[in-house]
């Protein structure tokens, strides 16, 4: 089992940054961002590889969100720039126990933490 502890969210306006942060009890090879609005579905944000070689970002926030990792903090981060209110959420960390590529598709993904809301406010 991998334990997941998001922190990092909170209210922010329009234009604001934020970064979320996620530390697990240990290092996945694939990890991911994911968010939930509302009576929405859970939607992929971002998704990084063990090594940081390959990164995927659902085209909503492409070139405003940036993922990275420390594995040796065991953490996962999502710096999030140029925030809108649409970027509204609960914001998930997952791992995966796959190996492959790390794509940002929540089926992909085996443990999930309990989530950091995000407001962001026009």
């Amino acid at each position: 089992q991998v334990q997941l502890v998001e922190s990092g969210g909170g209210s922010v306006q329009a234009g604001g940054s934020l970064r979320l942060s996620c530390v697990a009890s240990y290092s996945s090879y694939c990890m991911g961002w994911f968010r939930q609005a509302p009576e929405k579905e859970r939607e992929g944000v971002a998704a990084i590889s063990g090594y940081s070689s390959t990164t995927d970002y659902s085209d909503s926030v492409k070139g405003r969100f940036t993922i990275s990792r420390d594995n040796g903090k065991r953490t996962l981060y999502l710096q999030m720039d140029s925030l809108k209110p649409e970027d509204t959420a609960m914001y998930y960390c997952a791992a995966s126990t796959k190996m492959g590529p790390c794509l940002a598709k929540p089926g992909y993904y085996d443990y999930w933490g309990q989530g950091t809301q995000v407001t962001v406010s026009s």
